[in-house]
């Protein structure tokens, strides 16, 4: 009597792990995007105001570093964020739709956000860069 109660209760468990194994929604596999490229800035808005911007690009290389005004280190592409950094400084930038990065940052004028955007194509032109 005693086996068969732990065979029934063994047989139970397994069940339930097969069918937990089973039901269990599966994760997707995280695809890497590529956003190395040059990337223009497009506007800039300090204090809410929304202004032209003439800042320097950011251009991300295929080797994962990185070039902004001088300062240069790496960038590693994390989810929707990229994560920018050099031996001192982390930041992070978001990746927004339509070849967009979005650069938050607290400056001598208060928080500071740069949007910048990859040109995928040049005027005139039919390849896409």
């Amino acid at each position: 009597m005693w086996n068969g109660r732990v065979g029934l209760t063994l047989a139970r468990c397994v069940a339930t792990a097969v069918l937990g194994l089973f039901l269990t929604p599966q994760s997707k596999a995280q695809t890497t995007v590529d956003v190395s490229g040059r990337y223009q800035c497009a506007q800039a808005k300090v204090r809410g105001k929304v202004m032209p911007c003439k800042a320097a690009p950011l251009i991300l290389k295929n080797d994962g570093r990185f070039e902004l005004r001088g300062w240069e280190g790496s960038y590693l592409v994390n989810g929707e964020w990229v994560e920018l950094s050099d031996s001192l400084i982390k930041t992070r930038a978001k990746i927004v739709p339509g070849h967009k990065i979005v650069l938050r940052y607290y400056g001598k004028h208060g928080l500071v956000e740069m949007t910048y955007e990859r040109r995928v194509a040049e005027m005139g032109k039919t390849k896409l860069s």
